[in-house]
């Protein structure tokens, strides 16, 4: 979210609940770097949501939406598959015959 945006629902929650929500300088510091990391449409429409049931004005937690975070494990996991389709069937089988002896060599240890 954008500084004007944080600034946009800060006044929305205002204009919400007019005799329930001031804002101040104070309680805008405080309040605008925590939407900053939060996502605007997100918390707009679960600000709406919110404004529908209640009387009162909600806390940032309660309107807080934030963008999902990238799965890097994931990405690497595409990356990894990628490389295994170039692999040839000859290495692979290779690798698997490797692999069974290995079971093999270990399961005859224990």
């Amino acid at each position: 979210m954008k500084r004007e945006e944080a600034i946009e629902v800060l006044e929305t929650i205002s204009e919400l609940y007019p005799q329930k929500f001031d804002i101040t300088e104070r309680v805008a510091n405080m309040l605008i770097p925590k939407l900053l990391e939060m996502d605007y449409r997100g918390v707009l429409a679960k600000l709406s949501d919110f404004a529908v049931r209640s009387p009162f004005p909600p806390t940032i937690g309660e309107i807080a939406v934030y963008e999902p975070e990238e799965n890097h494990h994931l990405e690497q996991m595409k990356v990894w598959e990628a490389e295994a389709a170039e692999v040839s069937d000859e290495i692979r089988q290779r690798f698997m015959d490797k692999l069974r002896s290995l079971a093999e060599e270990k399961s005859h240890e224990s």
